[in-house]
């Protein structure tokens, strides 16, 4: 139900069911006004009744409350708006005087016969602007120069302008605001994290409504940002899959697919993947709208409304996205994508991946996604990249941000390693332990980016950066355990062909990781490969090792990952955060986790 006085600050904002003056004669007789729809004559509809408490009966205690304390009532009533508008300026006014130059301001746009929509003025009453229909811009803004020609000239007035973009003004009206704080921030602050800049800020006396305006081409997601933080709709972020149709990229849709209910009913949100793509091809919903079904990915790609990937392409698609909460998950670990985080970020885009190019990728280009992202108050997320879905960032960030000081890192980063070594014995060769890798999905793309320790250098890069180290991969002291021939060599064929050919190649070190294994046994020591940082000298470091039963990777399982944490406060023994961390359901499920967090956060800053 609403209000007369409601219902006309609404039908004042746009909403043309009801024009003011058709509710007089109901107003003057308290007569109920219903307003019904035609397509779905069972629904009851709204009715306009009675008349808002006047201000001095609201404000007569004087005491204001949080509208979050009233739980489960939304103190608007509506969000509505109006398209094509302008901004008319006067800035700079002040020799002239306050009082005067507001009276010839309004009286030029009277004389004009302008419809003056909203009025704001600056406290110092040296500029005033006022937002006119934009078919009344170019008379008003004549008008305006006519009425202070003079004062132009003489340099009285700093300017006079008609912005060129069209405007539109976003309104929330309500008679529930009134006395209630946090409305406006609510609104101002779902704004912001829609990325919508706001050019005006108005709000009646009657605290029945909060008018701001912005251009048009955010008015969309504006409405949508309104709707969300008031909870009259369901919080939905729209999700780009990259990489969708490989095997961290399938195991995630796999598991958002298994989650999607449980998710809009237990933590009140929804996704909405409304682009994936490949390595060669893409497919975006038209206009944003979310893909029907993600069992099909390889088929939504091959079908011919696809289209070649194209990165540029894809980015204009999430700036016409008019929800507020966008997110890309890039799967690829491609070095072209990752040029473009940081003008996803620009646009109010979140990153979700579990690559290494831009988190460990040149130092530049991370100082400028980090900046970004600052700027921008988006999320950058690659808890993944490390540790699959242990939270060693997570972990390592808490014991900074609460003052701990971290002294030395160390452990296995490395799955392919840590299974490796692990079963590597008399009956198991070297080579034959990095097939079994392979066949179980532990390891990379290319097997030598894990036998060469750069994999393991890259997450080590990762941390000592979430240290403020300024390091790249080459300051990294990394013992590789294959010789330059392999690694220089071009090896061709499918990626199955490829890895058969690496490993009929190491088959040469088998004897020689042989005798490293039983020089490690006969100490009572175990291979380990391992990765330390020491914070205070900013030393970082890859290398293969024999580690005693006091060392905490002596135990390590074959499928898990280790960091230990030598703090000031964990002095007498490390903090460690261990467990199994090989194969791509363990990182989609660290990619998963890193969604929910984003989406939780949309939910509680609209709670």
């Amino acid at each position: 139900s609403l209000k007369y006085d409601e219902a006309m600050e609404l039908a004042y904002f746009g909403a043309q069911v009801l024009h003011p003056s058709a509710m007089v004669p109901c107003i003057d007789s308290n007569i109920p006004v219903y307003v019904r729809n035609i397509f779905n004559p069972s629904f009851k509809g709204t009715v306009i009744q009675g008349r808002c408490a006047s201000l001095s009966e609201v404000n007569k205690d004087g005491k204001a409350v949080n509208w979050r304390a009233n739980q489960g009532e939304i103190p608007i009533k509506g969000i509505t708006s109006v398209d094509a508008v302008g901004l008319l300026t006067l800035e700079g006014a002040s020799v002239i005087g306050g009082a005067e130059v507001a009276e010839r301001f309004m009286g030029s746009m009277a004389g004009a016969n302008i419809d003056v929509l909203m009025v704001t003025q600056a406290s110092s009453e040296s500029s005033i602007t006022v937002v006119v229909p934009e078919n009344q811009g170019k008379a008003a803004l004549a008008a305006l120069k006519s009425t202070f020609e003079l004062e132009v000239s003489r340099s009285n007035v700093n300017s006079i302008s008609l912005t060129e973009k069209p405007m539109a003004i976003v309104a929330i009206i309500g008679e529930g605001m009134a006395m209630q704080s946090g409305v406006s921030a609510s609104f101002m602050s779902a704004l912001a994290k829609a990325n919508v800049n706001i050019r005006v800020i108005a709000q009646g006396s009657s605290e029945r409504q909060v008018a701001v305006v912005v251009e048009a081409s955010q008015a969309s997601r504006a409405l949508r940002a309104a709707h969300m933080a008031f909870t009259l709709s369901t919080t939905m972020v729209s999700v780009a899959i990259l990489g969708g149709t490989g095997k961290l990229g399938s195991a995630l849709i796999r598991q958002l697919n298994a989650q999607k209910d449980d998710m809009a009913k237990d933590l009140n949100f929804g996704v909405c993947v409304n682009a994936i793509a490949s390595s060669t091809k893409m497919f975006a919903g038209r206009g944003g709208q979310c893909l029907v079904s993600l069992n099909d990915v390889e088929e939504l790609l091959a079908s011919d409304e696809a289209e070649d990937l194209d990165l540029d392409l894809l980015t204009e698609s999430f700036d016409a996205d008019v929800n507020p909460h966008r997110v890309v998950i890039d799967c690829t670990n491609n070095e072209d994508v990752a040029e473009y985080y940081e003008k996803w970020m620009s646009a109010g885009v979140n990153v979700i991946t579990p690559g290494k190019c831009a988190s460990a990728g040149p130092l530049d280009r991370y100082r400028a996604i980090q900046a970004s992202q600052r700027s921008n108050s988006v999320e950058w997320q690659y808890e993944s990249s490390v540790g699959s879905a242990l939270p060693v960032l997570t972990t390592l960030r808490d014991l900074i941000q609460t003052g701990d000081e971290v002294q030395l890192l160390r452990g296995c980063l490395s799955s392919t390693m840590a299974y490796v070594f692990k079963t590597l014995d008399e009956d198991t060769t070297f080579s034959d332990a990095v097939r079994a890798t392979i066949d179980l999905e532990f390891a990379e793309n290319d097997i030598r980016e894990d036998l060469s320790g750069m994999d393991a250098a890259k997450k080590t890069v990762i941390l000592a950066r979430e240290l403020g180290l300024d390091v790249s991969v080459d300051d990294v002291e990394v013992e590789s355990l294959l010789p330059e021939d392999i690694m220089n060599k071009e090896y061709t064929g499918s990626r199955e062909e490829v890895h058969a050919a690496i490993l009929e190649d190491i088959k040469a070190l088998d004897g020689p990781m042989l005798e490293r294994y039983r020089t490690a046994t006969a100490e009572d020591k175990s291979l380990r490969y391992k990765f330390a940082i020491d914070v205070p000298s900013g030393k970082c470091k890859c290398s293969l090792e024999n580690v005693d039963n006091t060392d905490t990777l002596y135990r390590l399982r074959e499928n898990e990952n280790l960091v230990a944490f030598e703090t000031k406060r964990y002095t007498t023994s490390p903090l460690i955060v261990k467990g199994a961390a090989a194969g791509p359901d363990l990182s989609a499920s660290g990619m998963f986790a890193d969604l929910l967090r984003l989406g939780r956060a949309f939910v509680g800053s609209q709670s």
